[in-house]
């Protein structure tokens, strides 16, 4: 997507007087402030950020009007929507966000490891979106207080496109640009360096990679140093202290701890890209995802946690070699030739004194002429007394390349020569496996025919046959299992205890699921987390796969670690179908997972109304309590899921349950800020004045939060102005005391 060009959204041009005259000044910097206004037309809240004119110069202030154009017409759901100018006060207008800054949040609220999960990864999908732009959007100014969250603390990346690097700029303007803005922490070390080279996607990436580390630690780094000091123990490959992470954090932790440190590794090529970044941090928030009760911020509250290990692709790539990336005194010689396909000339130029020159990464002439493809150049080089089984820094050996590049006529050529088919690379990844992960059975029958070993394993435990069934090459299964023991097939588990029954379920390869099965594979194998193929199939959504295991044998309500069923993956992850097939057979609608958690409350937290129907049909209760006492309703209102929440009533949930601290599903809605999950409880007689073990009232939460239609609404229904909770404050007294204006205006005339 090119964000510079194409069609244009109007840039809207505010004036002052659009705006209400009271300016609620929200954040205040060097280069500015931030105010909340009202726009009189619309009656809408909206951020205003201008820019001090004294200390912000007017060529900065132009580049904003220049490039508003283009970020006007950005709109994605975790970056800032930008709406217009306001040049009578030299600003920028755009969305407002009621929680403000991640900075603030970090300092004042203790958050649990689901939150700081999705943080992190709400915030790896902004910056990707951004560098995902043609040319690639940099921020320059990613930081803790350019990250906003809105009334349900989901994020928004702000200030992106104010920065830039410009052709004739030095570094040492481009780095007091940064400083200036107390940006010292977020400087990646290139930046102070004498590279020429303009920074690029990386820097943002070491930033992201501090936020991470702030998101983690609710710390600020560097704490106390001064500038001179963080930039020489950056450049000398210093980081913020991994040891102050929290105790009792999760095992998803240290790999959400690894990502952070590939992000601010020194080498900023060795820095991952955020497409990536946004897969591996989405698949840990989801382990985290499920959460318990939200009452409020609790110190110490570190939050549910899960062992359950999600599958992933090991894609074992290699770097072929490639001449380009030789040095030029060497491109010269006989690999120009090999890269100009002039094998004649080539066989007429090599000599044996060429077959023990190393190139880069210890790459040996073979595996070059191995690349090249033609067979008779790598007969001649071996028959001039090349080591056939050479390796590279990394262990890859020639008939490894010449498998990757499925070059068959050569495979036989290096094998004839003595090729050793047993030879890993530094993970111990065979050529087998990587014939098996390509699927290409005529290489591995070649190898086979020659001694490779069908169930070898490689550093972590995968079998060719692991791989073979992941990635569905059917024809690869069959040869290694005719290759393989029956107690091999039976018993072949991989690291994990998985076996590749378990993978061919996961990725829903139907008829190898049926292969490994009539070839005596366990239906009911369990992994170290006790999930069977039944678990993993139920949860991606497989429904032949699920109903061929369940036909064979396949136990529907085992429980893995969590104490999670098949049913209750399915319902949490949305197939109706399956829930119908696993109910059908007999699947235990009432089970609860560790948590308390029936699959009625798992669809309901994920807003799967449709599956909430199916499992109501099936006999489960809707107002089954789970941790703390809370029912599937209440799930529904903390997620503001308000076409669930119609289900449930409909199906007769009872709207005035309390949770274990007196809490109902209406106060839930009101922390919520869900006006219509609001008006569906008071339409089914939800008790309006309905108190909790604080004895706060749903119109207490409903004037902190300063929701004015849940108010008028609360109001409306008979809600009690003159309650007083625990510490004796009205409504009143909280809207007052949460700055709620219009809030305070509403109670004071009694709507």
């Amino acid at each position: 997507m090119d964000y510079r060009s194409g069609s244009l959204e109007p840039v809207r041009h505010f004036k002052k007087d659009e705006f209400e005259a009271d300016w609620i000044k929200l954040a205040e910097c060097k280069f500015g402030q931030v105010y909340q206004v009202k726009v009189k037309l619309w009656r809408e809240k909206y951020a205003l950020k201008s820019f001090d004119t004294t200390t912000c110069d007017n060529k900065f202030y132009r580049n904003v009007i220049n490039e508003i154009s283009s970020m006007v017409k950005l709109k994605f759901k975790n970056i800032i929507s930008i709406y217009g100018l306001c040049s009578e006060a030299t600003a920028v207008v755009m969305e407002y966000m009621s929680n403000g800054s991640l900075n603030n949040i970090l300092a004042s609220h203790t958050l649990m490891w689901p939150k700081k999960f999705q943080l992190i990864h709400e915030a790896s999908m902004g910056m990707n979106f951004l560098h995902s732009m043609n040319p690639p959007l940099l921020h320059f100014n990613l930081k803790t207080s350019n990250i906003l969250l809105d009334d349900h603390l989901h994020v928004k990346i702000s200030d992106f496109g104010l920065i830039h690097w410009e052709e004739d700029i030095s570094k040492t303007v481009f780095m007091e640009c940064l400083t200036a803005r107390g940006n010292t922490s977020y400087i990646p070390p290139e930046t102070f360096t004498q590279c020429p080279d303009p920074p690029g996607t990386t820097f943002d990436v070491y930033s992201f990679g501090i936020v991470m580390w702030e998101i983690l630690t609710q710390q600020k780094p560097y704490a106390g140093c001064s500038m001179t000091t963080v930039l020489l123990q950056v450049s000398q490959g210093k980081r913020p202290c991994l040891e102050m992470m929290p105790d009792g954090r999760p095992n998803e932790c240290e790999q959400m701890i690894s990502i952070m440190t590939q992000c601010w590794d020194q080498n900023e090529w060795k820095r991952p890209q955020f497409s990536d970044t946004v897969r591996r941090t989405e698949v840990l928030n989801e382990v985290l995802k499920i959460p318990g009760p939200i009452h409020g911020h609790k110190n110490g509250d570190v939050g549910p946690k899960s062992d359950y290990p999600r599958l992933v692709l090991p894609v074992h790539n290699i770097t072929l070699p490639e001449t380009s990336a030789i040095p030029s005194d060497k491109q010269d010689g006989i690999l120009s030739l090999l890269y100009k396909k002039d094998f004649s000339s080539f066989r007429h130029s090599v000599r044996k004194e060429h077959t023990h020159t190393l190139f880069p990464g210890q790459k040996n002439l073979l595996h070059y002429t191995v690349v090249s493809g033609d067979s008779e150049s790598v007969e001649h080089v071996l028959n001039l007394g090349a080591e056939v089984n050479c390796t590279t820094a990394k262990g890859y050996t020639p008939v490894i390349v010449a498998v990757l590049q499925r070059f068959h006529d050569i495979i036989s050529l290096l094998l004839e020569h003595g090729a050793n088919v047993t030879q890993g690379d530094e993970d111990q990844w065979t050529p087998l496996h990587f014939a098996a992960q390509n699927g290409d059975d005529r290489a591995a029958r070649l190898l086979l025919d020659k001694g490779a070993v069908a169930d070898v394993q490689e550093k972590d435990g995968w079998m060719p046959i692991h791989l073979a069934s992941q990635n569905g090459h059917e024809t690869m299964v069959r040869l290694l299992l005719s290759r393989m023991s029956e107690k091999a097939v039976v018993e072949q588990e991989m690291g994990q205890g998985r076996t590749s029954l378990h993978l061919a379920a996961c990725y829903g390869h139907l008829n190898i699921v049926k292969l490994l099965l009539a070839h005596g594979a366990d239906s009911n194998s369990k992994d170290v987390s006790f999930s069977t193929a039944l678990h993993l199939a139920a949860e991606q959504g497989h429904n032949r796969v699920v109903r061929h295991l369940v036909k064979s044998g396949a136990i529907s309500d085992s429980a893995d670690s969590r104490g999670f069923t098949p049913l209750h993956l399915a319902a949490l992850n949305g197939h109706t179908g399956i829930c119908r097939q696993l109910s059908s057979n007999g699947s235990n609608p009432d089970s609860k997972t560790l948590q308390g958690w029936t699959a009625m409350h798992l669809a309901a937290l994920r807003g799967h109304d449709s599956v909430v129907v199916q499992l109501e049909s099936q006999g489960e209760s809707v107002n089954s309590k789970g941790q703390n006492g809370w029912t599937p309703l209440h799930l529904a209102c903390h997620q503001s899921e308000q076409e669930v929440v119609a289900k449930l009533l409909a199906a007769r949930a009872d709207p005035n349950i309390a949770a274990e601290e007196g809490w109902t599903p209406l106060h839930v809605a009101c922390t919520s800020v869900s006006f219509p999950c609001v008006l569906h409880l008071l339409s089914h007689h939800a008790d309006v004045n309905a108190v909790n073990s604080g004895k706060t009232t749903p119109l207490h939460l409903a004037a902190q939060h300063g929701c004015v239609p849940i108010v008028k609404a609360l109001l409306l229904n008979g809600a009690d102005q003159t309650l007083q909770d625990s510490s004796g404050s009205t409504a009143l007294n909280v809207a007052h005391q949460c700055e709620k204006l219009e809030i305070v205006q509403l109670l004071e005339k009694g709507c």
